[in-house]
């Protein structure tokens, strides 16, 4: 068998976590104390192997990559310290961007010396459109509302605040969404490459979602898996806060749409603040105090095992670490500046919470955050190739 590595991408894993790769010299030990790992697919060993040889095109349309939840047991096993997680972390890095649409935006969320650019992109488009709304000010104090951000107009079925985040953040989330499509998309094919199936044999788009899809969510919604972690058993205690609290912030933020968007055409007064006492409301503040636990128990987790454990930092990581931090603390103390009558205060946090909200839209198909959207699909692709459409294709 000829070998043909890729140097390039061995170059990127040492920079993204995986530089103790050559200490693992085969033993097996990663794979057979992994709790997640199965008999008939065992990982993290072939994965090690495969990128010690540097053959990437077999590792970003390999699975058990993403099936992997980096519980810390291989890395606390290995007899060479050769961390298989972190390489595992690393690989994962590298398929996002291999994945990302477009290539230069995917490329650009790599490293830390872009995050000048990260950051002005958005913060110089919502300044600019803050700019030419006419209502950028700073109000002084008294009643403050959010919703005259970007100042106010005549047109009473749709405020003037509501279509300009409309017209910034429905593009980020649109191409954020475009772009997991295609990654998506892309990857289940290279991982379909290898399955001996029919193309009459296939399940329609509703058999997909029920049989493979949705139980694919429900287990990362349950965090399962995450249960049976070992060493790093303790960092469900800050991902599942976490991820209730997105939950939670995808129902108000399309609550909110609702209310402001479609049920405001007909009746104005929607566009207005909610109420503090509103159901909705109260799960938007719920949702904010979770999102600040659930990462700051991460931070504190991520910095520990870098004090302690000796795991290399790296911006994949830590960015998106901030990013959830920027737009749980903003949104927190915009909220509370609001209430006390600072108005100079509420309206900095406010274009703060815009900027973190919109790089979070932006950047979430190139980043860590891309596991929620990878990681589904290959849970389901698990269930998919031990099914009958690929087992029994009679």
């Amino acid at each position: 068998m000829q070998i043909n590595p890729d140097l390039q991408f061995i170059k990127f894993l040492k920079g993204a976590g995986g530089d103790t790769l050559k200490k693992c010299y085969q033993c097996a030990t990663c794979s057979v104390v992994c709790p997640l790992s199965s008999d008939s697919k065992p990982f993290p060993r072939k994965e090690m192997i495969w990128a010690q040889w540097g053959l990437k095109d077999k590792l970003v349309a390999d699975p058990d990559v993403f099936l992997c939840h980096q519980c810390g047991d291989c890395t606390a096993y290995c007899p060479r310290g050769a961390k298989p997680g972190d390489v595992l972390g690393a690989i994962r890095a590298y398929a996002y961007t291999h994945y990302g649409f477009p290539a230069g935006l995917a490329k650009l969320a790599t490293s830390a010396k872009n995050l000048p650019i990260l950051i002005g992109l958005p913060a110089i488009i919502i300044l600019v459109c803050w700019a030419i709304s006419g209502g950028m000010h700073l109000p002084a104090g008294g009643h403050i509302d959010f919703g005259g951000f970007f100042g106010h107009w005549d047109f009473k079925y749709l405020s003037k605040t509501v279509f300009f985040i409309d017209a910034i953040m429905l593009p980020a989330a649109g191409l954020a969404i475009f772009s997991s499509y295609m990654g998506v998309s892309t990857m289940w094919k290279k991982m379909a490459e290898g399955l001996d199936t029919k193309p009459d044999f296939r399940p329609s788009a509703v058999q997909f979602v029920m049989e493979f899809l949705w139980p694919a969510v429900q287990e990362i919604i349950s965090h399962n898996r995450f249960n049976e972690c070992g060493a790093n058993k303790d960092r469900a205690k800050g991902h599942k806060p976490l991820m209730l609290a997105f939950i939670g912030l995808l129902i108000v933020t399309t609550y909110g749409f609702i209310r402001k968007d479609l049920i405001g055409i007909i009746n104005p007064s929607m566009h207005g603040p909610i109420p503090l006492w509103d159901p909705i409301k109260i799960l938007a503040n719920v949702s904010a105090v979770a999102m600040i636990y659930g990462v700051f128990l991460l931070w504190g987790k991520r910095s520990n095992d870098e004090s302690v454990s000796g795991t290399q930092a790296t911006f994949y990581d830590w960015f998106l670490i901030y990013e959830i931090a920027a737009v749980g603390v903003s949104g927190l103390l915009a909220e509370l500046t609001r209430l006390a009558g600072i108005g100079s205060l509420a309206y900095l946090f406010y274009y703060i919470h815009l900027v973190a909200i919109m790089m979070l839209f932006l950047y979430m198909p190139y980043t860590k955050f891309a596991h929620l959207v990878y990681r589904t699909f290959a849970m389901a692709f698990e269930r998919y190739r031990v099914s009958n459409y690929v087992l029994n294709k009679n």
